[in-house]
């Protein structure tokens, strides 16, 4: 038995204000929703490799206090696709965790000679921007 090796991991995220969350990752990610996939309360997006992920409204719910969301890129585009979102108005979060070895300066840690940095959606959800 292979368990799920061969199934494709899927993120799904939740939303205090579905279409709030929707204009988040259209315009200011620049992802496209698969609006054959959404539904009522739910909506679908697609991004890079053809990975997806799901947003589904859950009012009242408070957003998780960890990363749900990551977007690895090539190591020499992050600088640009980090300056991209910071044009469309992403605000990278600033951390100081000295027992992780992560402190982020403008927006960005180097860890290990990869550099990360995070930023919250809409809703609060944490999502990373990674250099792989």
């Amino acid at each position: 038995m292979a368990g799920l090796s061969g199934a494709p991991a899927v993120a799904v995220l939740r939303a205090e204000n579905l279409d709030r969350a929707k204009r988040f990752y259209t315009e200011k990610l620049g992802l496209a929703e698969d609006t054959s996939l959404s539904g009522e309360g739910m909506a679908f997006f697609s991004a890079g490799a053809g990975s997806q992920f799901t947003i589904y409204e859950r009012p009242g719910m408070p957003a998780p206090a960890n990363t749900t969301l990551a977007f690895p890129v090539a190591a020499d585009a992050f600088d640009a696709t980090a300056n991209e979102l910071r044009s469309r108005g992403v605000v990278f979060e600033e951390y100081d965790m000295p027992e992780m070895g992560l402190k982020t300066v403008n927006g960005v840690a180097e860890v290990g000679g990869i550099k990360s940095a995070w930023f919250k959606d809409s809703e609060g959800n944490i999502l990373n921007l990674v250099a792989m």
